[in-house]
């Protein structure tokens, strides 16, 4: 069984065949997937495939940075609502089915594009890793372009952090390196690995120990190799199970396994 770490599946691009999406994920093996929200709107698209598949999907909320306006704060505050709500409910044992908030995300920084709200972001992203100190859930974060920020804001609460993951994982091995410092983190690796011009292949066996990883789709974006350039999906996943696994010299049982026993440890769920 494999754990989908990351995957957008309340998107329009699942809208017509969500019910096929996930049985296919099914079928090649994928025991759970994780599904970050992203925005307001998307909190409820979240939580409803959730509830919809409450064995199967499990909801993470946060801002992702992308979406980071000049509202930011009201975001936040509506976000970290429903949050304290689910972990309420969670403990007076009265959460519904898949209702159950397992981390704080899709949050980070992103100045690839732009850096028009770097301001808001960075004040964005620290609040989320307050959130993740309080609250004990851990951080699924978004890093593009804002690497040595992202370190800076986060070293201050290293030794609080319960943990998480760095999401989208395409670095090499003094970047991760970097990012393995927080000791309670793991890199979220997906369908780049499988591409042929990837140097992940070599870099991670080289860098990071197999403890440091968990696996991802990003779905409905990134699909791996043979799947590249079409509509991402979870059931995909087996594509860079099968691909890391080779490039670690391991089985592929033992290698969806080991990284399956990493979600437990940073989830507390696999």
């Amino acid at each position: 069984m494999i754990i989908d770490t990351h995957a957008h599946l309340d998107v329009e691009e699942f809208a017509e065949d969500l019910p096929e999406v996930i049985s296919r994920a099914r079928e090649a093996g994928v025991e759970k997937i994780f599904i970050p929200a992203i925005d307001l709107k998307s909190m409820d698209t979240v939580m409803a495939v959730c509830r919809q598949y409450p064995d199967t999907c499990y909801p993470m909320i946060g801002l992702q940075p992308e979406e980071v306006r000049k509202d930011w704060r009201e975001v936040l505050d509506a976000m970290y609502q429903r949050i304290m709500l689910s972990l309420k409910q969670k403990e007076e044992g009265t959460a519904l089915p898949g209702e159950t908030i397992i981390a704080i995300g899709e949050v980070g920084l992103d100045f690839y594009w732009s850096r028009e709200y770097e301001q808001e972001q960075l004040a964005a992203f620290e609040e989320a890793v307050k959130w993740s100190v309080e609250t004990r859930l851990p951080l699924m974060i978004h890093c593009r372009k804002a690497q040595n920020e992202m370190i800076h804001i986060m070293r201050h609460y290293e030794k609080e952090l319960p943990g998480g993951v760095f999401h989208c994982f395409t670095g090499n091995q003094r970047e991760a390196e970097a990012f393995l410092r927080f000791d309670r983190f793991v890199l979220g690796v997906g369908g780049v690995s499988t591409f042929k011009s990837s140097h992940l292949r070599e870099d991670l066996p080289a860098a990071v120990p197999l403890d440091r990883i968990v696996l991802e789709t990003d779905s409905p974006y990134m699909a791996p190799v043979p799947y590249r350039g079409k509509r991402n999906e979870s059931a995909f996943i087996v594509e860079v199970m099968r691909t890391l696994a080779a490039s670690y010299g391991l089985d592929e049982a033992e290698f969806a396994q080991r990284t399956n026993e990493n979600v437990r440890r940073v989830f507390g769920i696999g």
